[in-house]
């Protein structure tokens, strides 16, 4: 269903929301809420994002406001804690926001560090969530297909469930799992699915074992479903530091898939200082439940952005909605 500019306009909130540690290069986490028949929903692109990109969110953002959900298979989610590319020495209390979390995801090659730092991460982590544990990681694209080769058999002694996306573009992608195919570390795609023209692309050409889908940069739930349900490979639901009303987004997404095999990256209001709501949907026992989030306007007021970026949003979510045609 499509809402108009007025719709949308007369409920919108911008909000600023502060991260409890710096992550993505970010220290504030700002989007807009507003709420459709259907309820509250969220419109969360990263500011560099061009108005060509960001509209796919805002059709995620109607898509949940304003249309019916699909059949969900599951009330309940298991999440993963996720490690920002923080000192060793940070880990513990990092992972203590995510309580009963099996799995963690761990930001490496991050600009400025080194691969003794990443190493040194993810042995902390390891010796934190112990032998059982499992442990992901993420390069969100920052090394070349050499870098990724040696960077893989570096961190591969500590039991990687998968490397995502280790390299920038679908051929490199090929070739890293190609070259790592005799050790026992899988391949996830994410930025190769959800800023790519052909977010299909990447499993036609066998370039990655499974898929990590948010809802918002893909359309919306009923878009990434059926993308998921066309690349016949293993889903990872994740999110975009979303407050609760965007994890909400992505959980419901995450419950309406057939099969999920993998824990979900839908955990990350841990990593935020603050929410929308008095019921946020935070890690409790390893998971977060599948509801949608009532805001509370006193926590709206609260983290009310200043006039300049409210107006800066406002102007975003008027360009973006004249390209949704």
């Amino acid at each position: 269903m499509q809402a108009n500019l007025d719709d949308v306009l007369a409920t919108a909130r911008v909000v600023s929301i502060p991260l409890r540690v710096r992550f993505r290069g970010i220290d504030t986490r700002e989007a807009v809420l507003f709420r459709g028949p259907a309820g509250w929903t969220e419109f969360s692109p990263f500011v560099e994002y061009d108005d060509q990109e960001s509209a796919a969110w805002l059709r995620a953002a109607i898509d949940f406001g304003w249309s019916d959900l699909p059949p969900l298979h599951r009330d309940r989610i298991l999440v993963n804690a996720t490690v920002p590319a923080v000192d060793a020495a940070d880990v513990p209390s990092i992972l203590s926001r995510f309580p009963g979390c099996r799995t963690a995801k761990v930001k490496v090659a991050e600009r400025g560090q080194v691969l003794a730092d990443d190493v040194a991460r993810v042995a902390a982590v390891r010796r934190a969530i112990g032998p059982e544990g499992r442990l992901r990681v993420d390069a969100n694209t920052n090394w070349n297909v050499d870098e990724a080769e040696h960077a893989i058999r570096a961190l591969e002694p500590f039991d990687l469930e998968y490397v995502e996306q280790p390299c920038a573009t679908v051929t490199e992608l090929a070739e890293i799992r190609e070259r790592v195919s005799s050790l026992d570390v899988a391949i996830a795609a994410d930025e190769s699915v959800r800023k790519a023209e052909d977010p299909l692309a990447v499993a036609r050409a066998g370039a990655a074992d499974l898929l990590v889908v948010k809802a918002q940069p893909l359309g919306g739930v009923h878009a990434a479903l059926r993308i998921a349900g066309e690349a016949g490979l293993p889903i990872v639901v994740s999110s975009a530091l979303d407050t609760s009303v965007g994890i909400s987004m992505g959980a419901h997404l995450a419950a309406a898939l057939p099969e999920l095999d993998y824990d979900c990256g839908l955990a990350t209001t841990a990593l935020l200082g603050g929410d929308v709501t008095t019921a946020p949907l935070d890690p409790v026992d390893g998971g977060i439940g599948v509801r949608r989030v009532e805001v509370d306007v006193d926590l709206l007021e609260h983290f009310t952005a200043s006039p300049e970026r409210t107006a800066w949003w406002l102007d975003r979510l008027r360009r973006t909605h004249a390209l949704l045609g």
